[in-house]
């Protein structure tokens, strides 16, 4: 997928989904356990930011609670199976559990290291309100409230935040820490016109 695409596909998730995660949340956390909804919205993310092409989606919202309902129902027919299989029957058939390799978890802590270290790559305001959004859960009102800008500001933040750390995933490293490079200079340009 050429660079313009993945940009062209960035920019449709900052503008047709991530302005409806919050409905989102809500709608899972009717049927939900807290402790999942993370799991099940980033899950979606991911999902998203593989496509190859949006232009066939003609609802952004429509399609984001549709990829979030279906992760809920893979994670649903897993759970499923475990349930099935009962503890005497998998030690009857000496089925070795799937525990993760240590490579695996060095792979994953290598990629968390990873993601923390973009985060902390993204310019001060938006690093800031992307941490007090997306880590903490706090409320885009609040987070407002608490730097004393706007809630457009807020989420314009984190919708840039959240492009950059997904174009980095989907793209590696060195493209995104010059991308970084440039919102960091954009942002001091913005910030020297008072644009708050």
């Amino acid at each position: 997928m050429s660079r313009q695409s993945r940009e062209r596909i960035m920019d449709w998730v900052g503008s047709e989904i991530l302005p409806h995660e919050g409905e989102v949340r809500a709608w899972l956390r009717r049927t939900l356990d807290p402790a999942d909804i993370e799991d099940v919205v980033q899950e979606a993310y991911c999902q998203i930011a593989r496509l190859e092409e949006v232009g066939h989606i003609r609802s952004g919202r429509a399609y984001f609670f549709t990829t979030a309902r279906n992760v809920v129902l893979m994670q649903l027919r897993r759970a499923r199976v475990v349930r099935i299989d009962s503890v005497t029957e998998i030690d009857n058939l000496n089925i070795v559990l799937d525990e993760p390799s240590p490579e695996r978890v060095a792979g994953g802590r290598r990629e968390l290291e990873r993601v923390r270290r973009l985060i902390e790559g993204l310019p001060e305001r938006c690093r800031r309100i992307f941490e007090l959004r997306k880590i903490e859960g706090l409320p885009q009102r609040e987070v407002a409230r608490r730097l004393g800008v706007t809630e457009h500001v807020v989420e314009n933040d984190v919708g840039r935040g959240l492009k950059l750390i997904l174009q980095a995933i989907a793209e590696g490293e060195r493209n995104a820490e010059q991308a970084l490079t440039e919102m960091a200079r954009d942002e001091r340009a913005r910030d020297s016109t008072g644009d708050l």
